[in-house]
């Protein structure tokens, strides 16, 4: 389950800079959010997957780098990596590139949970979308 799959494109808005002059985190963990969606889309887990089986994701853990600035009119590109997927739990990690120069800006792994919405608890994955993961990352 190592496969990279892009996951977000868009560029950075001058009303996302703050006053030291990049984006600010606020926008990155944006960003990384939108990324969560399409990484979970891809292995069957969608808007609609959720609400017509009462679940969701939660996520319980994160640790994001910031390794370059963004500035306003950077075209920004993020890749995710589902690096675990196991009972009740995902491992993932976001990568954002500046896509005009390659270079890698910022990171965020997290892990998250699988619930059922109306008690709030972790629940297994299902066998159905354990084998998506496995077979399409």
């Amino acid at each position: 389950m190592a496969k990279e799959v892009e996951t977000y494109r868009g560029v950075v808005y001058p009303w996302q800079i703050d006053h030291m002059g990049h984006m600010n985190v606020q926008f990155y963990t944006a960003r990384f959010d939108e990324a969560t969606w399409h990484l979970n889309a891809s292995i069957g887990l969608t808007p609609a997957y959720f609400k017509a089986n009462r679940r969701g994701m939660a996520a319980v853990e994160q640790r994001t780098r910031y390794l370059r600035e963004l500035h306003a009119g950077a075209l920004i590109r993020i890749t995710s990596e589902l690096v675990e997927l196991k009972g009740k739990m995902a491992r993932f990690i976001h990568r954002m590139y500046d896509d005009e120069t390659g270079d890698e800006v910022a990171s965020s792994e997290l892990v998250a949970l699988f619930i059922d919405t109306g008690t709030r608890r972790a629940v297994p994955f299902p066998e159905e979308i354990l084998q998506r993961a496995a077979q399409s990352l």
